[in-house]
């Protein structure tokens, strides 16, 4: 058989191994592997190309940083904090529960980087208390998928710094440039929340209270003091990104070692809410033991053992690709398209179809390098085109067939991956608008940085 057949045959095999459940590490792996011996690649070169990865890959070392903060976050009780103050300012609106749980996402997101984990933390939390109060729990489910869709755009975000470690762009540059983009997705998916919930009346409201949203700002004040150590220390060029990611680490660990011991001196319960806290046990977190610490780092590293391999096979899988001649033809396709909005849309809908079948990770690793010096040679920014190429990767997390995050949601949610997808949809339509909006506006991208 010739080399084309034996390629379609591989990929047949893997794309049901990949339907069947086979993690996409292995699906990639064993594409690379097989494809290689059909076109006579070296094997020890994919040896040497996964090696490459990780003894380039410095700016990679704030990826498992930012994960072990997420993690932190939510052990020590600041995840809740910010959740409670959410609720606090929009629980008296219709729908203003599930609008608080994606508030708490894009507050999640500006600490830990990470979608999954936003999913994980803020459907967990949130999704019992949104069912109790007269929710849909397919709504409630598909809310938390939604929302943790900004965890890879809102700065810190781990994409943006595999995406700036590929294209050698400042990662500094490219949190800044996710803000206003970030914002606006979850103000277009709290709107979202907002015209559901008034169409089926759900959502019980609450009283809008100064005293309590104060009292809530005042408990949440840890996180919000992590969120800005963040953002100044990257904005102002104090902290490098992977700096950044180990100062937010050493302050998560301190605040979550020395609140417990006040906490418990205090007599404050984690249940008790918090407008019934006295004020000096509201400043204080619940926090954690020192030996709760190893199953929390023991938890980040299991998340990152499963990026980082993946980030190096995809590496391999562009490597073997570009010997096939697939970075031509796409490159030759995309700059037929035209000029400037020819070739902008054209790489979004790549995106958008690479979203619906793989993570996140391999879609940026294989089409980023292909797709963004074409875009760059029609003028397009190349900061303003990561804001598009990564809002799209973001919204592959909830679109099916693949959809991460509705995966995410359905496991800590224990609602069926299917019933997620009619309430989902309603997201996808808002984030896509959003989407556009962006590629059409590179101001809502470039605006904050200096010089620009």
């Amino acid at each position: 058989m010739s080399d084309p057949t034996w390629i379609t045959l591989i990929s047949i095999g893997v794309t049901i191994f990949f339907m069947l459940g086979t993690p996409v590490l292995l699906v990639i792996f064993y594409w690379v592997v097989a494809c290689s011996f059909v076109i006579d690649l070296p094997i020890d070169n994919t040896g040497n190309e996964l090696l490459n990865v990780f003894n380039k890959g410095f700016a990679l070392l704030a990826m498992p940083l930012f994960i072990l903060t997420g993690d932190l976050i939510n052990q020590s009780g600041i995840a809740r904090r910010l959740s409670d103050f959410a609720y606090s300012c929009l629980g008296w609106l219709r729908g203003g529960l599930a609008m608080a749980s994606i508030a708490a996402c894009g507050l999640f997101a500006a600490i830990s980087g990470s979608n999954s984990a936003t999913t994980a933390t803020i459907g967990s939390m949130l999704h019992p208390e949104m069912v109790k109060g007269g929710y849909d729990e397919r709504f409630s489910a598909a809310t938390a998928a939604a929302g943790g869709t900004v965890g890879i755009i809102i700065p810190p975000s781990i994409i943006f710094i595999v995406y700036g470690f590929l294209l050698n762009l400042p990662i500094s540059d490219l949190f800044v440039a996710g803000i206003i983009p970030g914002a606006l997705m979850v103000f277009a998916m709290m709107f979202t929340a907002f015209v559901v919930c008034t169409i089926n009346g759900w959502g019980h409201l609450i009283r809008l209270s100064a005293s309590r949203v104060i009292k809530t700002a005042i408990g949440a004040w840890l996180g919000f003091f992590a969120i800005g150590l963040v953002l100044w220390g990257i904005y102002t060029g104090k902290f490098s990104p992977t700096e950044a990611a180990g100062v937010t680490v050493g302050f998560c660990v301190f605040v979550g070692l020395a609140s417990y011991p006040l906490n418990k001196i205090m007599g404050s319960s984690v249940d008790t809410p918090i407008a019934e806290k006295s004020v000096a046990s509201m400043i204080v977190v619940e926090g954690f033991t020192i030996a709760k610490l190893p199953s929390v780092v023991s938890r980040s590293a299991q998340i990152t053992g499963i990026l980082v391999p993946l980030i190096a096979v995809s590496v391999a899988m562009q490597q073997v690709m570009s010997s096939l001649g697939a970075k031509d033809f796409i490159g030759n396709f995309v700059t037929g398209m035209g000029g400037y909005h020819a070739v902008l849309f054209t790489s979004m809908a790549i995106v958008f179809v690479a979203g619906m079948i793989l993570e996140s990770l391999p879609v940026t690793i294989i089409l980023a390098p292909i797709l963004a010096p074409i875009a760059a040679s029609v003028g397009v920014d190349p900061i303003h085109f990561s804001v598009v190429f990564l809002v799209g990767a973001s919204i592959g997390f909830i679109t099916p067939p693949y959809g991460l995050n509705l995966y995410v949601a359905s496991g800590v949610t224990g609602v069926p991956y299917f019933r997620l997808l009619r309430y989902s949809t309603m997201y996808l339509v808002s984030l896509i608008a959003v989407w556009f909006l962006v590629a059409l506006t590179p101001e809502l991208a470039l605006w904050l940085l200096p010089g620009r």
